[in-house]
């Protein structure tokens, strides 16, 4: 990528969270852009990260999207001593609890112009309905979760068993 060989595109298939990445991944994440930042100098490093042909495809590397993963990234990028490229996260990291507040109070001001142009009845069905089915589905997943939970205790017990009982009881 530093001799330009390799489109800096190919940096939006990576996706640098806690729960998309795996040490393997980590280990090949923190070996590029170490490689980057001795073939170009940190500087030009930096410079080339805030281009803003490149901002589409560094979202996954950068994440703004919740305060965990952005700690994520800055935490990683720290670790192996590139804390210098983080300093966009750093000050997204100050600012999210303002701009979480200003997002949510948008959200909130739409719903009001959605819900003083329509009905009051319909609006408030429509609303009930929706939630509704998000109790339902959140109570069906943790029943299906606790006989999940509770058929591997089951199995755990049994092969844990004496070896007089039999296969039957292993494959509930």
């Amino acid at each position: 990528m530093y001799t330009e060989t390799i489109d800096w595109s190919i940096l939006s298939c990576i996706r640098l969270t806690e729960d998309d990445t795996t040490a393997s991944s980590r280990i090949f994440i923190k070996i590029l852009f170490q490689e980057l930042s001795e073939n170009l100098g940190i500087e030009l490093l930096k410079a080339r990260l805030k281009e803003q042909s490149l901002q589409q495809h560094l979202t996954g590397i950068f994440p703004k999207d919740s305060v965990q993963n952005t700690r994520f990234a800055i935490n990683f990028f720290t670790s192996i001593g590139l804390g210098a490229v983080t300093i966009d996260l750093r000050e997204f990291l100050k600012n999210a609890p303002k701009l979480l507040m200003e997002q949510k109070l948008k959200e909130y001001e739409e719903l009001n112009q959605l819900s003083s142009s329509s009905s009051s009845s319909s609006s408030s069905s429509s609303s009930s309905s929706v939630s509704e089915e998000s109790d339902s589905d959140s109570s069906s997943s943790s029943k299906s979760g606790s006989k999940s939970s509770s058929k591997l205790g089951s199995k755990s017990k049994s092969k844990s068993g004496s070896k007089g009982k039999s296969k039957s009881s292993d494959s509930d």
